[in-house]
């Protein structure tokens, strides 16, 4: 039976169609109609159980006819079925961050930050905006700097100001960028102190992306930091995995 992951997150859609084989994976921006997004990356002729998690699962699960599932579970289920042995996630998304701790194949103890853009996407968005830098440019942008400096503020609005001010003070745009960096991972540090920090950390969401930040993090964390292929799948996957189980039990 083909079973169908979907992670609706407030920037990204990921769909994972999965029948004991990955069949497909697909992540696509969410848009300003995430309902209407989903039903066209799922197709009017598909069948098969859907799993949905993420920012908007509530809105779409009950329109398109598909079970709930929280971000924390999928996403330890599609690491568990990757990484066995693996026994923290980081997930660092567009509006929230979270660190799990793993143990006897469950979810031990989980932080999540989804007040404030600070640690997330969203803040490294506006920022590298600010600077005129492309998203997908500004981890390497960082990783250039020679030098490092401290911003005084991780809110996303006091930060912004601190950035202008730093480049009216003619500071290199890479050395800004770097201090962005390393706002972000301080950040996601401390939650992870406060989860606790084993030896095998998965870092998955689509911030994962940005070398800078998985550099920070290993270096920060002072264990191997290790991102999928496509670390924006993974809670779709676990949604989908979960199904299977789900199916296994009745």
């Amino acid at each position: 039976m083909m079973r169908l992951g979907l992670d609706v997150g407030s920037r990204t859609t990921a769909l994972v169609r999965y029948d004991g084989r990955l069949r497909e994976a697909v992540v696509v921006d969410s848009g300003v109609q995430p309902l209407s997004r989903c039903r066209e990356l799922i197709g009017n002729g598909s069948s098969g159980r859907l799993m949905v998690t993420g920012y908007g699962r509530h809105l779409v699960a009950p329109a398109l006819g598909g079970e709930v599932i929280s971000e924390i579970s999928a996403a330890a289920t599609g690491i568990r079925h990757l990484y066995p042995e693996a026994d923290t996630i980081i997930d660092i998304g567009g509006q929230d961050s979270k660190v799990i701790a793993l143990a006897n194949g469950g979810v031990a103890r989980f932080e999540m930050n989804d007040r404030c853009a600070a640690g997330t996407g969203r803040f490294l968005e506006v920022m590298a905006d600010t600077l005129g830098v492309a998203i997908d440019d500004f981890g390497t942008l960082a990783l250039e700097a020679e030098k490092e400096i401290l911003l005084n503020s991780q809110c996303t609005v006091f930060a912004e100001s601190e950035v202008v001010s730093l480049i009216a003070r003619d500071e290199a745009p890479e050395t800004i960028a770097r201090a962005l960096h390393q706002s972000v991972a301080n950040r996601i540090v401390g939650m992870a102190h406060r989860v606790g920090v084993g030896q095998g950390v998965v870092f998955i969401g689509g911030v994962a992306r940005n070398p800078c930040i998985q550099k920070l993090l290993g270096e920060r964390l002072k264990v191997p930091v290790t991102v999928p292929d496509n670390p924006q799948i993974i809670a779709a996957l676990g949604a989908a995995l979960l199904l299977r189980e789900a199916e296994a039990g009745d």
